[in-house]
Parts: C-alpha cells; structure tokens; sequence
C-alpha cells in the first residue's frame, strides 16, 4: 500500500488508484493540493441537455433579478407540484449499502427524502420560489425547480438540488413531469454513493500532475471521470503526457471536437463550475454544431463528422516516441 509520496530526483508518481485509494493515501493528497476536504462522497443532480428543453414553459431570471439570469426556471402550479411530489414519495429507490448510510444522509439528503417529510417540504426548500417571479406574467409560482448551466458551451444543464437515489428508469419518469422537461435527454443521472476525487480544475495541472507537485501525476476516476472507456482513456493520455515531459516533447491538446477532448481537457478543468462533478462523455459536451441543422440524428452526425476531421488533424501534430 501506497501512504506517502515522496520526492526524488528524476522519479514520478503516476496514481490511478480510484475508489481503491486508501485512507492514508487520501490524507496525503489533501496536503499536497492544500485541501483538507476532497471530494469523499458523490452527491450528484441529473444532468440534461439544452436542445432537449422546451424553453417555451421555462422562463430565465435569477432570484430578486440580482446578477445575470444564469438559471432556467421550471414554474410548477398547484397540481403539477402536488402530483409530481405524489410521484417522487413512491418511487422506487436504490438503497445504499449499510456502511454508506450514515454519511451519505449526514452529507446531502436526496430529494425523495425531503418530498417524504412534508407535502411543502419541496417548495420551501430546493423548489422554493421566493424571489423567482415569471419576467412575462410577473407571477410567482407554487415552487421552481431551477436548472444550472453546466459547461462553458451551455449545452448542459443541471437540476439544482436534485441528488437522488432514485433507480435511473424513475428518474427519468419522474423529473419528465417537471415543466419543460417531457422530452429531455439525460446525460447524468442523479447519485448519492461514496467515491473519491479530486477538484481537478482546481488541484491538477492541464498535464494531469499536481499542481504543486509536479512530478505527480494523476489518472483515472480520480480526475473526476466515470466510466470504463473513460477511465482507460485517462490513463492513457496521462501516460502520454508524462511521456512527452520526459523527453521534452510537446504533446498537443484533445481537439475540442471530440468526446474525450471535451472530457478530459475541457469539462474537467472548467473553472466556471465552483465544483467539479464526475461526468461520462455525452454529445452534451462538444460545441454545438455550426449553423442551423434540423433533427438531433442529422446534428449528431455533423458533429461526429467534424470530430473524425479534427482528430485527424490532430494526429499529423502527435510527437513519435522514439
């Protein structure tokens, strides 16, 4: 077992320990990135895509006008609030492990839970809409689920307030209730479950090494990605970019076009996001295709067109190890 990192002349650390990292290790990182609390346990709201939105129903405006509308806002009435508390209390949920409960509930209640303690237990908590009056008609609604731009694109949108451990077939019943939401493609499902990673965009430099310590370099579900192909893809790159600094290459960046370019050298050292959460690729991620093009297939395919382009002309910059 891994407790410490020392340093050494011309010796580097590449870590990709994921939720295997150990208490010690743990303990470690947060004194060389200088913070005391990572991220130990996942509390995540679903994520939707923007072009699956009917922005007809949701209307933009931040509480009391103050700042800039930077929130979609879904208004419920009276009877769409009722039903959809209705749905929510009775809804299958997926019960954490006996070891996991404790914290996870000390640390962030799902919504469920909230719904179950009150009838307006919602609307005057996450769902509260004081200070959220309609721009057009000037009224304020029974409550409003608020959605969080997500990326620097503005293609993902979060649901404020909306961890949950509902199973992923609910949620998407459930949360399609919600104004504005019928169609909407979700990208991230809500979670509460123990996990371990760092805020990247704040801890780690774009080579993936730590940045107060560079010989220190991080891969993997530690960086904040989830998934498979994901995390293999991580610790490719990662090892790619080691490689080149010890041979003083230069390693060129993901084309933004693709997925993995947009994972894993955009959203995760976004910085407009005060905190990272973790994310698989998603068409949400990439810039929206150029011009207008009618049909999510036909705009899907555009935008896998311009990434096969990209990634090809990001090959004839690759450096060769020799």
């Amino acid at each position: 077992e891994i407790k410490e990192l020392p340093v050494k002349p011309g010796q580097h650390w590449l870590l990709a320990t994921g939720p295997l990292t150990g208490t010690p290790l743990q303990i470690e990182l947060a004194r060389l990135t200088g913070r005391p609390h990572l991220h130990f346990f996942d509390a995540i709201a679903p994520s939707v895509t923007l072009e699956s939105l009917d922005l007809e129903l949701l209307f933009r405006a931040s509480r009391y006008g103050k700042g800039e509308a930077d929130y979609l806002n879904a208004p419920f009435d009276q009877n769409g609030y009722d039903n959809f508390v209705a749905e929510l209390v009775g809804a299958a949920t997926a019960e954490p492990a006996t070891f996991d409960r404790g914290d996870l509930f000390e640390g962030c209640k799902p919504i469920e839970e909230i719904a179950r303690s009150g009838q307006q237990s919602l609307a005057f908590g996450p769902l509260r809409p004081v200070g959220l009056a309609d721009p057009v008609t000037g009224v304020i609604p029974h409550a409003v689920v608020q959605l969080r731009q997500e990326n620097r694109e503005g293609t993902l949108f979060g649901l404020v307030g909306f961890q949950t451990r509902l199973k992923h077939g609910e949620q998407e019943r459930i949360f399609r209730l919600i104004p504005g939401l019928a169609q909407a493609e979700f990208v991230r499902y809500g979670q509460l479950h123990r996990n371990f990673y760092l805020d990247s965009p704040r801890c780690l430099r774009m080579d993936f090494s730590l940045a107060e310590r560079p010989d220190v370099f991080v891969a993997g579900q530690m960086t904040g990605v989830e998934g498979y192909v994901e995390s293999i893809a991580s610790g490719l790159l990662t090892a790619w970019k080691l490689a080149a600094r010890l041979r003083n290459l230069n390693w060129p960046s993901l084309p933004r076009e693709t997925l993995l370019g947009s994972l894993l050298e955009g959203f995760l050292f976004d910085r407009t996001s005060p905190q990272l959460t973790p994310m698989n690729v998603n068409f949400g991620l990439l810039p929206p295709p150029i011009g207008r093009i009618g049909g999510k297939k036909l705009r899907k395919e555009a935008q896998a067109a311009r990434a096969v382009a990209a990634l090809g002309d990001w090959l004839q910059t690759v450096p060769f190890f020799p």
